[in-house]
């Protein structure tokens, strides 16, 4: 336990942070779906990788397994560690029915002896090198401290230790998979000798260039130009892959927001007014703030500009010395302000400390307060006795850097009235603590303030105004998009139009609203729905347009978009042949520019492997010659006529630059490795089914 302990400290104090363990604490409550899993169809499981479908309780498992970790560490919850969890117990699966699967089946191994040259050997893994539970005071990787760690997982009762151990070893594990896979690839992604001799002869070729560009037409109105069905549905045949989707719903929805009344405004003012003599005189702030504020009290030291946060007009008056301010009104709410204490105080303070925990630690502080006092090594010491050997600010074990009153451990906050350089002792929910403050910030004024906070809330009788609102519309809505549709011209409430997913929480503003796309994902198509409550202050009526199913989209709902693209082609071939009939026997850039009527554009040393340049130009560049006018080309935004007046070959890309060059393209589509592989497994991730 004393190891589980240390741990805790190093991320405790200094907030560390494990390479690939950005997780927290899973809390969805595994029984509100584990009874339904039981005799649903594979249509409700998480997942299905490689063919193996993943069950919730299959997903459970990873998730219990990494939310044990995460309590080792001794992590805080919240709503984005959640999903950082979620995504690492997710990933664990494609690896393991994934990416290992496939390495071994491309010919990578990874032995036993190869793991025991990774776990603490000659060739130690990144995820134990680059891991601060097994780095020294000076924060370089430590064999004795992992092989410490080692010899206390058997001892360990509890087995956290051992899940732990078991983590970083399946981690060191795939990451060396990860690693031989990516070599590789990047090795069999070189340019053979062709390709490697063309890109140093482009490297180093170099052109002066005169150019002319006549930018396409912005608008669809040229009649000559025709784009017939027939070609529609060729080239979506063509390109059927490109019409890929995920299932989708096209869904509109009307929102009633529920806002406080005007007679809800003047309430909360008039409750306002009868609290202020009572917060101006009250000498129990934080009682009568508990009861009468809609703001508890904050201990936090303020100074000039900071209260502008709650209200900029309550932080001019307070720094304007007034004890008490005015109630100010700032839309549905009210706020006043009082002065409880001033001082001058810094901003933050350098703290260094040594951390003592178990049986005489109090007297063993005092000792090292004394020989600290007498002249004493504060880094000595806590290399010798300090239970924190991961705060360690500017390369000094022991000193945990700049706190200021956001960035403070518990327990901590009389470090700003401390003496500079004298050293006392104080306790913490972590142990006894020897500190002393090295250096403060100049200190300011600050106050502390009292704030007393009334917002209007919508009463009762506002509240089942909107709800009457909505049920209204509902009803003339009778369930169907038709009655919909007609519920709208009947009550004039603005409709939105949404295309949704699985995965989406969010509509508009308003977030927390699964509950509306789990209803369209329940309901067919032409559908309307009841009254959907979202956070208690929304009611949404919504009805399902279209539902489209995952697999390819049919041509009909693409024709538009091909029609356009296929316009657009067209266009820019006529409109490129247009230029040349007028620049038909021109010879000279200057001639082609007046009969277009534009101007000319000029590049010295333009290289030809440039990559900031458009395509359509440089390859007409590369194959112009000197001195004469080009045919022009067909770019993106217009056509382009080159001249290039002189070229030039140097010598400074070499081989082996464009041997580099090959590599990081390699390295780059290496990228994409995992994304194709879930794309030929027949990756199917319906986590945002149920989260």
């Amino acid at each position: 336990m004393a190891v589980l302990e240390k741990i805790r400290v190093k991320f405790g104090l200094a907030i560390s942070i494990i390479i690939a363990l950005a997780l927290l604490s899973f809390i969805i409550d595994p029984s509100t779906l584990e009874s339904a899993l039981n005799t649903m169809s594979s249509k409700y499981d998480v997942g299905q990788i490689a063919g193996k479908n993943i069950s919730y309780s299959d997903f459970q498992s990873d998730i219990d397994r990494f939310t044990t970790i995460n309590e080792l560490l001794g992590a805080e919850r919240s709503e984005e560690n959640q999903k950082q969890i979620r995504n690492a117990a997710w990933q664990d699966l494609l690896d393991k029915y994934m990416f290992v699967k496939n390495a071994k089946e491309a010919g990578i191994t990874v032995g036993e002896d190869e793991m025991l040259a990774l776990v603490g050997g000659e060739y130690t893994s990144p995820a134990l090198a680059q891991n601060p539970v097994f780095m020294d005071e000076n924060g370089y990787f430590s064999p004795d401290r992992l092989k410490a760690f080692i010899q206390n997982v058997d001892s360990d009762e509890s087995g956290q230790l051992r899940t732990y151990w078991n983590y970083i070893q399946n981690t060191v594990h795939n990451q060396q998979y990860y690693s031989k896979y990516g070599a590789l690839f990047t090795a069999s992604g070189s340019d053979n000798a062709l390709q490697l001799a063309q890109a140093v002869q482009e490297g180093n070729t170099t052109a002066d260039v005169d150019y002319c560009m006549v930018y396409y037409p912005m608008t669809q109105n040229d009649s000559t130009i025709v784009v017939t069905d027939d070609e529609v549905r060729a080239y979506y045949k063509a390109h059927k892959n490109f019409f890929k989707q995920k299932a989708n719903r096209e869904i509109e929805y009307v929102v009633f927001e529920v806002v406080p009344s005007a007679d809800d405004v003047a309430a909360a003012s008039e409750a306002m007014t009868e609290a202020y003599d009572e917060f101006a005189n009250t000498d129990s702030m934080r009682a009568f703030l508990l009861k009468n504020s809609d703001r508890g009290l904050d201990e936090y030291w303020y100074k000039a500009g900071e209260l502008a946060t709650v209200n900029a007009e309550i932080d001019e008056q307070i720094f304007a010395g007034n004890k008490l301010t005015q109630i100010v009104n700032d839309g549905n709410s009210f706020f006043a302000a009082r002065e409880l204490a001033s001082k001058m105080m810094p901003d933050s303070a350098f703290v260094k400390h040594i951390l003592l925990q178990g049986d005489g630690a109090a007297r063993i502080a005092d000792s090292l307060a004394t020989v600290l006092k007498k002249g004493g090594n504060l880094a000595n010491l806590a290399a010798s006795y300090s239970a924190d050997q991961a705060s360690a600010a500017d390369g000094e074990l022991g000193s945990i850097g700049w706190m200021t009153q956001t960035y403070m451990i518990p327990g901590f906050e009389g470090v700003f009235d401390a003496k500079v350089g004298e050293p006392f002792v104080m306790n913490t929910q972590y142990g006894t603590h020897v500190v002393v403050v090295s250096r403060k910030t100049a200190p300011v004024a600050k106050k502390q303030v009292a704030i007393l906070e009334k917002t209007a809330l919508a009463s009762k009788e506002t509240f089942n105004n909107y709800y009457s609102q909505a049920n209204t519309f509902a009803t003339l809505a009778g369930g169907t998009y038709e009655g919909y549709q007609k519920a709208l011209d009947s009550t004039k409430v603005y409709s939105h139009p949404a295309t949704i997913t699985e995965a989406t929480s969010s509509f508009g503003s308003i977030d927390n609203a699964k509950e509306l796309t789990r209803w369209a994902f329940d309901a067919k198509e032409g559908k309307a729905s009841n009254i959907i409550t979202v956070d208690n202050n929304y009611f949404f009526v919504a009805a399902v347009k279209a539902a489209n199913k995952e697999g390819y989209a049919p041509v009909q709902k693409m024709a538009s978009q091909i029609y356009d693209l296929l316009y657009n082609e067209k266009m820019r071939e006529a409109e490129t042949k247009k230029v040349a009939e007028k620049i038909a026997g021109a010879t000279t850039i200057e001639e082609v520019a007046e009969r277009l009527g534009v101007s000319v554009e000029h590049r010295d040393a333009l290289s030809l492997s440039s990559t900031n340049m458009e395509p359509a130009l440089l390859g007409a560049v590369a194959a112009a010659k000197e001195g004469v006018v080009s045919a022009p080309v067909s770019g993106v935004m217009g056509s382009y006529v080159v001249c290039v007046s002189n070229k030039a070959t140097g010598s400074f890309y070499s081989e082996n630059d464009a041997k580099n060059y090959a590599m990081q393209k390699a390295q780059y589509l290496s990228q994409m490795i995992p994304s194709v592989m879930q794309e030929y497994d027949n990756v199917k991730d319906n986590r945002e089914r149920f989260f």
